[in-house]
């Protein structure tokens, strides 16, 4: 059965290479179940739903990669998508988490109209690499003022706008041995480093009395308190355009980068040879839309999945056994909820690390494109936006090249997303 739906020999592999890789992929992403619903919840999401909404929507977005694409990549709601919906959208511009549900669900259905008449391809070919390398970082940077806030490593000054905390303090200290074990277990080669990580804090916390041990396995709890609660009317509100177009853009570069990355390194993706990549775009936008229905921000292919590559995953049997660990883990319930903020950092912390490893392809002797770019990841922590960071890049990109004399440099898919920008900033403001 197994040869005949994913064609194994055709891709030389076998059953048990397959799910050896799988569920290496899902050691070094299952971070997520931990982590997504410590962000969402503090949008006065129920913690409990929202743990259950992100193994369905993993589970889920997973088996349409497996059966739809055929591919080894595993899917989960998206780190830096959940931090903008809950900090930004939520946190800062004070809409309901209803109605970023509905943003989400509004930017999945753009993402598959844009796949499926190519225009996704238009847009990926328009905006500058020095830009896309900019935005993982830039979200990097997002992903590590929150950590750092939420570690309490940094704090609110009314002098300096942040300080320094108290690092004799319990959160810092254990976000801080959390973070070196993670990196270290990383740098050592171990699977699963950042989960690893997030339990071993854990579990000193409980036993040192900072969080309360609730068990481990349980029925799962229900999905009621976000199923179906999208507001898509509230998220068609005039203020909501600036938002859907981030959504929009930063789902599109960081799916098709990563299934790129990932596919090649598989030898997917050939020169010359026809590619699945439609559909893996396809199987990711539809799973963005079940994912805003189930109640959780934006799923996209996870990098992470290229450790199950290189442990010889080639199908899609890699990511049917990821979502069925995916579904399993519904059961941990319990453990998921005793994770306290402080375990959960340092994985926020690690990651914006490995994102901003992207700044290494940016051209910096040429100012018209390091310069926009390094606005565009310096904006984001600093105002606590992706959007701003967005906007920041795009509208300089286009300012510089055109004052240069390098106008025809920008492409048109550049010029329309800085426009869209301007227009929001001038006449949205709020």
């Amino acid at each position: 059965m197994f040869e005949r739906i994913f064609r194994l020999q055709e891709h030389g592999t076998t059953v048990q290479t397959e799910i050896l890789a799988g569920v290496t992929t899902f050691l070094t992403m299952s971070y997520i179940i931990f982590v997504n619903p410590e962000i969402l919840s503090s949008t006065g999401m129920d913690r409990n739903a929202v743990f259950v909404a992100t193994c369905l929507a993993a589970a889920l977005g997973t088996l349409i990669m497996a059966f739809v694409a055929n591919w080894p990549i595993g899917m989960a709601p998206g780190m830096g998508l959940n931090a903008f919906f809950a900090f930004t959208v939520v946190g800062a511009m004070g809409y309901t988490w209803q109605q970023a549900l509905g943003a989400v669900f509004i930017s999945g259905v753009i993402f598959v109209l844009l796949t499926v008449t190519g225009a996704r391809q238009w847009l990926i070919d328009g905006i500058p690499k020095s830009l896309r390398a900019a935005i993982a970082a830039g979200i990097g940077l997002f992903l590590a003022i929150i950590a750092l806030a939420g570690s309490e490593i940094v704090v609110a000054n009314p002098a300096t706008k942040i300080a320094l905390g108290d690092l004799t303090a319990a959160p810092a200290l254990f976000a801080i041995l959390g973070f070196f074990i993670i990196a270290a277990l990383d740098a050592l080669k171990v699977r699963g480093a950042i989960l690893i990580g997030i339990l071993v804090v854990s579990l000193l916390s409980m036993l040192t009395g900072n969080s309360q041990f609730q068990g481990i396995f349980s029925a799962p709890p229900s999905l009621a308190p976000t199923f179906l609660q999208l507001d898509i009317m509230g998220a068609l509100h005039t203020g909501f355009v600036h938002v859907i177009l981030v959504l929009v853009l930063v789902e599109v570069f960081d799916a098709t980068g990563t299934m790129i990355g990932v596919a090649t390194r598989a030898n997917l993706v050939q020169e010359g040879k026809p590619t699945r990549l439609g559909r893996a775009l396809l199987a990711d936008s539809t799973a963005i839309v079940a994912g805003s229905v189930l109640g959780t921000s934006s799923t996209t292919a996870y990098a992470e999945s290229a450790a199950g590559v290189q442990a010889g995953g080639r199908t899609g049997l890699t990511a049917l056994t990821v979502a069925v660990l995916f579904l399993l883990s519904l059961f941990l319930a319990p453990l998921a909820s005793a994770v306290p903020a402080f375990a959960t950092a340092p994985a926020l912390l690690y990651v914006a690390c490995l994102m901003l490893r992207e700044i290494t392809t940016i051209d910096w002797d040429e100012i018209t494109e390091a310069t926009p770019a390094v606005l565009t990841a310096i904006i984001m922590p600093f105002t606590y936006s992706i959007a701003n960071g967005l906007a920041f890049g795009f509208i300089s990109y286009v300012v510089l090249k055109a004052v240069t004399g390098k106008y025809r440099q920008i492409h048109m898919a550049t010029l329309l997303v800085a426009v869209l920008f301007v227009i929001k900033y001038a006449f949205f403001p709020d």
